[in-house]
């Protein structure tokens, strides 16, 4: 064999262990990939995770009592309730080696005029009462997000938006109670759906107050492991 073709022979199995060498972390870091766990049941936050190419292992929606402290201020809330909600979930799995090693990621939105907070309405007199207060005024969103890291942290971050509404009329208001958004939302209130357009003016950000603020959820995952971009590829 000339020296060219042994050289070429050499290489080319080198090359080959190499490239096998380069794919092996990748492959391995498949496998050690943490399941995700969403402490809530809230569509519009699976469908914002979903938009950063996130699917949640399993949703756990938990019921507490939501019911603010005397005095206590909105951003309080978000975050106490935030916290409550992904240490039930914790609670709910610890035991359970399905679920061993899991991150687990809360959140709860409070609306709030003020210091005043105003509810997640189930009867049209409370969204009613709710849509005159924020007509023609401003307000504030604050989402609180808990992360509840394989070894058992906890970290947290609230985010808050201003939104400001038009002079909402008669009409308006008559319609969008007939709509049924308003049910079961912080506020009274979907900015995703008709009540967009009621919107004059918003600062921060939008997913905030959809429920869920991805750029701060997914940099909250990052930076405690979770493999986000693994499944931007998987995908």
């Amino acid at each position: 064999m000339h020296v060219a073709q042994k050289c070429k022979a050499v290489l080319g199995s080198d090359m080959h262990d190499i490239g096998a060498n380069l794919r092996e972390p990748r492959l391995a870091s498949m496998a050690v990939t943490k399941k995700l766990i969403l402490a809530s049941g809230s569509p519009r936050r699976v469908e914002l995770l979903a938009q950063s190419g996130i699917e949640p292992a399993r949703l756990m929606p938990m019921d507490l009592d939501e019911t603010p402290k005397r005095s206590e201020h909105p951003r309080s809330l978000a975050r106490r309730l935030s916290a409550e909600k992904a240490k039930a979930a914790l609670s709910a799995i610890t035991g359970d080696p399905a679920w061993e090693g899991s991150y687990i990621l809360a959140a709860d939105t409070v609306v709030c005029v003020g210091r005043r907070i105003l509810p997640k309405p189930e009867l049209v007199s409370e969204a009613s009462a709710a849509l005159h207060l924020l007509s023609g005024r401003s307000h504030r969103v604050y989402t609180g997000i808990c992360l509840v890291t394989p070894d058992r942290t906890l970290r947290q971050k609230v985010i808050d938006t201003k939104v400001r509404f038009k002079r909402l009329s008669t009409m308006d208001i008559e319609s969008y109670l007939a709509s049924g958004q308003w049910r079961g939302k912080a506020g009274a209130y979907g900015i995703q759906g008709i009540a967009g357009s009621f919107v004059v003016k918003l600062v921060g950000s939008y997913t905030n107050v959809v429920g869920l603020p991805l750029y701060e959820t997914v940099n909250l995952l990052v930076g405690e492991g979770y493999d986000v971009h693994d499944r931007w590829l998987e995908g």
